[in-house]
Parts: C-alpha cells; structure tokens; sequence
C-alpha cells in the first residue's frame, strides 16, 4: 500500500505528529515578544496565544516534512511568519466586523480598542517582514511579501464589496483566491522549497494550499451561519450582519423567489435589518448546505488531485490527512444544517 492509498489522518493524528513541531514554533513566538516596543509586547503577546488551529504552520511544517523528529529552525522560522501575518489579518478582520469573541475570548479590537488594534496588527505584519528578511535568500521575504500584499487586496476588495449583490460567483472566487488560499499556497510552496524539495514538488504543493486554502475559507463562510459559537470560539454571523455576500448567501439568492430575493437584497445592503433566523431557515429548506458544501468537496478533489502524482513523497499522506479534516468538519456541521 502506498501512502497516497493510505487511510487518511485524522484531525487530532494529523496534529499529534505535529506536536514538538508546534511546540518549538509556540516558543519562538514567545521569544518575539521582546523584539516589540516594551509599551505594546503585553498587547502582542496577547495575539501571540497557543489556542488557535495554526492550520497555516501545519501546512508549512507538512509540506517541508522529513519525518516526527525533523525540526528544521528554517521552517520553523517560516511558520512564524506565515502565523504572524495570519494574526494580523485576523485582528484587522475583527475590527472590520466588530466581533467580540476570537478563539473563545475578547478580540484584539475589544480588548484595547479599534484605533490600538488596527496599528497593532500593522506592528504584526512589520515583524513578520523582519523575520523574513533573515533567510539566507530573497526569496522566501519576496515571496511572502507578496502573497501580503495580495492577501491585504482580497480584504480590500471584500470590504469594498460590503453591502453589495453586485457580487458574483467569480468574484466571491477571486476574493477567497486572494484573501485565504494565498497564504496556504505559499505556507505549502515555502515549506517543501525550504525542505529541499524538486521544483516540480514545491509547485504542486503550492497548488495544493491554495485550493485546501479555497475550501477552507468556503467552510469558514458555512460555519458562520451553520456554527455554533461555544465550539467554534468566535463570533458568528459576522459575515451577514457587516454585508458580506458569501457563497452560502449567493446560494440562496439563486434559490429565493423574486419577493423573497428582494427583501434578501435590502438586508445585505443594509436598508432593513438582517434577519438571521429565517434566512438560515430558508437555507435549510432550500438545500444551500448541501450545495454549498459540494463547492467545499470540489476544492478538496482538486488539491487531492494536484498531490496524485507524488504518491512516495513523505509530505503527500500528511497533506491529504489535512484535505480529510475537511470532510470530517462538513460532516460535523450536517446535524446543525438539517436540524
């Protein structure tokens, strides 16, 4: 049996191998903390916490994998990089949103205000240029800053969309390509680049990234509405109430009469209040979980596939364990759906 015919990893088995791994990454974030302005590290450390899923250093350290006892600090230099842009999107998200609660407690925006938080998720990104800088090559900082910048626009282009139906399925596409999936891509791409892997590897894993980052973030929208904030550990409904038209609202204006798709209409952009409960009703009643988590299995198949041709390369059933995680967290969601 070849690994690529392997039983997939679960989530937690994924994630056990990956425990020293994370741990040292864990450390060296901590050890950053002195690196900030002594007025600001209590707020960096604050954002700097070990209870998020640190999807994006998993996929560096994946795709970089030598096996459990290979802790290269190259890559785990990358994984801090990759997870300090991460936080300081997520800071900078939740000021967007004006949400609460991120990994089970207050936001970054609640806890010192938006004016404080949105410049220290400015100081996060600063840092994460600097530790980049400090590869041997260009390449890994002219690669991540890019993929930056690239994220940054996607957020920009989402918010200028806020508000709007003039969105349509390509442009949700883009937005997700942009804002999500570049930061996989480059997390996977880096880490088998970092590893010593053949260019033909290091670019098919970068395709792999971005279309788990595609599904991932297509997963994320249907958790907003089909979530529950105990388990999940932020704030939910985020995403209708600030305007966004993700895919599962794109999903039910298809499928809503012309009445109902007009009122729909006036709640996203903004001339009526939102109304959260019977709109997740009609998503129930129409099928948009089911369509919508089809798009998910989509951008799955599509990373499995870019994987197929590497079948005996160490990083491959580790990947797929992760692009598994995904089907398992759809299937964790259906009960929520249906009820």
């Amino acid at each position: 049996m070849t690994p690529l015919e392997a039983k997939p990893h679960a989530f937690a088995g994924v994630f056990s191998l990956l425990a020293p791994h994370l741990a040292e990454l864990d450390r060296f974030l901590h050890g950053q903390i002195a690196a900030f302005e002594p007025e600001i590290r209590a707020m960096a450390d604050y954002c700097i916490d070990t209870s998020g899923k640190r999807i994006r250093p998993a996929l560096v350290f994946l795709g970089g994998w030598r096996g459990p006892t290979v802790i290269t600090p190259e890559l785990v230099r990358l994984a801090a990089v990759v997870e300090l842009v991460h936080l300081a999107t997520l800071v900078h998200d939740d000021i967007m949103d004006e949400a609460d609660v991120r990994r089970g407690r207050r936001t970054a925006a609640r806890e010192y205000g938006p004016t404080a938080a949105v410049l220290l998720g400015d100081a996060l990104f600063a840092h994460a240029l600097h530790l980049a800088t400090q590869f041997p090559t260009t390449e890994v900082c002219a690669a991540v800053s890019e993929s930056t910048r690239r994220v940054c626009a996607g957020e920009i282009v989402q918010t200028l969309r806020r508000g709007s139906t003039d969105v349509t399925r390509a442009d949700y596409q883009r937005i997700v390509d942009l804002k999500t999936a570049e930061l996989f891509r480059v997390s996977c791409l880096l880490g088998a680049r970092l590893a010593g892997s053949e260019p033909d590897y290091v670019a098919a894993a970068g395709d792999f990234g971005r279309h788990l980052g595609i599904a991932y973030q297509i997963y994320d929208d249907l958790v907003d509405f089909f979530g529950e904030e105990t388990r999940i550990g932020k704030t939910l409904g985020t995403d209708f109430a600030s305007g966004k038209l993700t895919l599962p609202l794109l999903a039910l204006l298809e499928r809503l009469p012309a009445g109902e798709r007009a009122a729909l209409t006036g709640e996203i952009t903004g001339k009526c209040p939102p109304q959260a409960a019977l709109r997740l009703g009609q998503m129930r009643e129409l099928g948009v979980f089911t369509a919508v988590a089809g798009a998910v299995q989509t951008e799955v198949a599509l990373a499995t596939t870019a994987l197929r041709p590497w079948p005996d390369h160490a990083p491959t059933p580790l990947l797929l364990g992760l692009a598994d995680v995904l089907h398992a967290q759809i299937d964790g969601l259906r009960p929520r759906a249906c009820a």
